[in-house]
């Protein structure tokens, strides 16, 4: 049995370029969808959250509608991890196996900008252990930098939320900056795919997704990127 690490925004709102503050937090579905494959795997979960703040999913992703007509709030209620995360500045990346971040417009407000999760992927890259990033939390990639003050990523092939997509969810004209656009700015390599399909690309021992549609695929390439290890 192997031990990943969920890194998971703190966040309860994502700022827009107005000052206005959106409300949102973890999306359910990207946490969920690989949380059941991994520990279906038989592999055990733990979180971390800047600060051990109780993370909140966006209210959006609880909807039935986005999750195949479910309610999923018994499910992550169930989860008993998540109410009570490690914090971040506490995790030491020898005690895991891999590394995992769900997406939602949190990652935008608080991931982007932490030091102590880029040093986190910075290590995570750099150690060979199986690390996914989905959706919106490739923002947290903006605050991985090398001593140098190298981009940590530049260069590495990654997918992540595009800007069709944040269109089409009607918040790119409202938004400070789009996810895709930044990326490629610190010298990353972004292929995106049709919006709202899945999309996985694999660069190493990086596993990225584009969406919430992707967390599924890409759970399922970090599993065997760890039954490959062991």
């Amino acid at each position: 049995m192997s031990k990943i690490l969920f890194v998971v925004t703190g966040a309860t709102h994502w700022t827009l370029k107005d000052g206005t503050q959106h409300p949102t937090g973890y999306w359910a579905e990207e946490l969920l969808t690989p949380y059941r494959t991994i520990t279906g795997a038989g592999h055990e979960v733990q979180f971390a959250t800047p600060g051990g703040v109780v993370p909140v999913a966006d209210g959006g992703s609880l909807a039935p509608e986005n999750n195949d007509g479910v309610d999923v709030r018994p499910a992550l209620d169930a989860i008993a991890g998540l109410k009570s995360p490690q914090k971040l500045e506490d995790v030491r990346l020898s005690e895991y196996d891999a590394v995992f971040y769900p997406g939602g417009h949190g990652p935008m407000e608080d991931l982007a900008v932490d030091p102590v999760s880029g040093r986190l992927l910075t290590e995570a890259l750099d150690s060979g252990k199986p690390l996914g990033v989905v959706c919106h939390a490739p923002a947290a990639l903006l605050a991985a930098v090398r001593e140098d003050g190298k981009p940590t990523f530049a260069g590495r092939r990654i997918t992540a939320f595009s800007n069709a997509e944040e269109a089409q969810g009607g918040l790119a004209d409202k938004a400070a900056w789009l996810l895709e656009d930044r990326l490629r700015d610190l010298g990353i390599e972004v292929t995106v795919g049709e919006p709202w399909a899945s999309h996985v690309v694999v660069d190493g021992n990086l596993i990225t997704g584009q969406n919430p549609g992707s967390s599924g695929d890409l759970a399922t390439r970090l599993v065997a990127l760890l039954a490959d290890a062991s």
